[in-house]
């Protein structure tokens, strides 16, 4: 199957000052050098603790940071070379979906408008058929007409999320990030927005790219999973394998934290020593070391590579090369 997005090595940094009182700066390494593929219809889950990069890496890949380095690749185009004109083509293929759907909609603009701006910025419809084609995709996500004429602050948490998955399927993309699209929601509202995604997947064959930080969410909606930490992808498999046979000890660490349905069904929770280290200052060698319980040397010294484990599940981790 080909590709639909190829990644290759892209990392971000920003720059911090090391005090205080001092007037250098040091790179923050939000994301370094992740690589995977995208393929057309799939749902790629982006796990890992708060801070470790996933909305980062998310925002790169749709050109939204400034300064990026590495390659995305659509269309046989290098996205983050992308200006003016031809990025602004690019837009119509990828979107993205907010954590907050309160904050990421203009509070004095109507539903209606909201929804239809894209249409409008991209020059993609007459203002005559721009009404017709939002009033359609209200129903298409859930909504009554009556929306059209509603201000944000109007509609429930659910309600602005769904505004917002409007607005990025009314160009009809190819690509959604959901950056922690059902973080922000009651536990019912989430089941609601997730079977939406996932009808609208099929419907319409979107292909997701979607961070979260609920475990149980990512094992329901996805097909692949990518595990962050400290900017760097530590472990991808398909999502059922991974569950199954964590084999990063961070991995395996994280999915412990998973809560089971049945409680006298107990299980083994591995707790993790110390904080996660500074992205100002990352550990040498493996950056998981100082909180491993497997750590050795080696770990302490390099950096692991990504290991190919068999069936498409790649683990970095020194443990695997005994």
């Amino acid at each position: 199957m080909d590709t639909l997005f190829e990644i290759r090595h892209v990392s971000k940094y920003y720059e911090s000052k090391s005090g205080i009182f001092s007037g250098r700066r040091r790179p923050v390494k939000a994301v370094e050098d992740v690589s995977f593929s995208i393929y057309p219809g799939e749902t790629i889950g982006v796990v890992g603790e708060s801070g470790c990069g996933k909305t980062t890496l998310g925002k790169a890949i749709l050109h939204l940071l400034p300064e990026a380095e590495g390659e995305v690749i659509f269309q046989g185009k290098d996205i983050l070379k992308l200006k003016g004109k031809e990025l602004r083509e690019f837009r119509k293929h990828a979107q993205i979906v907010y954590q907050d759907p309160y904050t990421s909609l203009n509070p004095r603009s109507t539903i209606g408008k909201i929804i239809g701006e894209p249409l409008k910025v991209q020059r993609m419809a007459e203002k005559s058929e721009i009404k017709e084609q939002v009033m359609n995709m209200l129903r298409v996500v859930g909504l009554s007409e009556d929306f059209y004429g509603r201000y944000p602050f109007e509609c429930s948490g659910g309600q602005r999320q769904r505004v917002g998955i409007a607005r990025a399927m009314i160009m009809k993309p190819e690509l959604i990030v959901c950056d922690e699209a059902v973080s922000a929601l009651d536990v019912s509202t989430q089941s609601q927005i997730i079977n939406l995604l996932a009808g609208l997947q099929k419907e319409y064959n979107l292909t997701y790219l979607f961070i979260s930080h609920g475990l149980s969410v990512v094992r329901h909606i996805c097909s692949r999973v990518l595990v962050m930490y400290l900017g760097r992808v530590v472990e991808a498999a398909e999502c059922e394998e991974l569950y199954k046979n964590p084999k990063h000890p961070y991995t395996q660490a994280l999915f412990s934290s998973i809560p089971l349905p049945d409680p006298e069904n107990k299980k083994e929770r591995i707790m993790l020593e110390g904080d996660v280290p500074s992205p100002v200052n990352v550990p040498a060698g493996c950056p998981f070391h100082t909180r491993c319980r497997f750590t050795k040397e080696s770990c302490r010294q390099e950096m692991p590579p990504f290991y190919d484990t068999g069936g498409g599940h790649h683990v970095a981790c020194h443990m695997l090369n005994n």
